[in-house]
């Protein structure tokens, strides 16, 4: 995977307030970068930035090394958190309609915008007017009109605000689609169990400062704790006398400890097998909402 996203060094103030402190991260072609933080963490503010409808105070934003023009941001698709789209206008029409401004031909705006619907199961609602639409349908069309034109990076502030379960999933799917296709993808979500399972990166944001960014793998691996899972032929209960031990979970024959900094993972792992047979033994990764909590506090 590429690189094409940078931000670097990204400051911005309104009035005597700073909300960005030299904010950092990149985006990579192909990949899903989740972008989360609490409200009023800078989110929305870094967006804007890399779209150019706020400035940076100082600090760059840069499109595959080089700086942004409107050329290059008319290939990104944008999706704010605030719906956009006029109520009154007809979902299909209004889809097409920004396809057009985008630059694609009447005939390629209605054929992408009628497999767009499709795929987010809006076909039937086409000529209904937005303002008909239940908040997730409506959510459902701005993501349409934000994939149109097959943008090369999507920007997406919440874009799973309103939708329910199943409407999550298939958000989801197009999402990874368009990823495997070739698109970055930068969305913000306070529902971090739609970040864990979705995005290939992450960059957390707290302050308008960013605490921890990487791939999945380096942040579980950068911020994992002494914890292992074990499990064992018998009750478990005696990892409880284990020097250097403590027991965090038990149930049965599994449980869950943490090693003192001093105590070799190998030193209990021959423990419990001089007891009998151990079925598993191994790290337990912290979850992204671990993480998340751990790096804003």
């Amino acid at each position: 995977m590429t690189t094409v996203l940078n931000v670097d060094a990204v400051n911005r103030s309104f009035g005597d307030r700073q909300v960005l402190k030299d904010v950092s991260f990149a985006v990579e072609s192909g990949r899903l970068t989740g972008f989360v933080g609490a409200n009023g963490a800078g989110k929305t503010t870094t967006m804007r930035i890399i779209l150019g409808v706020l400035a940076a105070d100082t600090g760059t934003v840069t499109w595959r090394g080089a700086p942004m023009t409107r050329a290059v941001r008319s290939r990104f698709g944008y999706m704010p958190e605030e719906r956009g789209l006029y109520p009154k206008m007809a979902v299909a029409d209004q889809v097409v309609y920004l396809g057009r401004l985008h630059g694609l031909s009447t005939a390629d705006a209605k054929r992408n915008t009628a497999a767009l619907l499709d795929r987010l199961e809006l076909g039937e609602r086409a000529g209904d007017p937005v303002e008909k639409l239940s908040l997730g349908n409506q959510q459902r069309a701005q993501i349409a009109a934000a994939l149109v034109h097959d943008p090369e990076l999507l920007v997406l502030d919440e874009p799973f605000s309103g939708l329910d379960p199943l409407a999550v999933d298939t958000v989801v799917a197009v999402l990874r689609e368009r990823a495997a296709a070739g698109a970055a993808v930068l969305f913000s979500s306070h529902q971090l169990e739609v970040v864990e399972r979705l995005c290939d990166d992450l960059a957390i944001i707290a302050e308008g400062t960013i605490r921890a960014a990487g791939s999945r793998t380096y942040l579980r691996e950068q911020y994992a704790l002494p914890r292992y899972s074990v499990e064992v032929g018998a009750d478990a209960g005696w990892l409880r006398d284990e020097p250097g031990v403590t027991l965090v979970e038990l149930d049965g024959p599994r449980a869950v400890i943490d090693l003192d900094p001093a105590t070799d993972d190998q030193q209990v792992l021959r423990a419990a097998l001089a007891r009998g047979p151990v079925r598993a033994f191994g790290p337990v990764r912290p979850s992204l909402a671990e993480i998340f909590r751990e790096v804003i506090q």
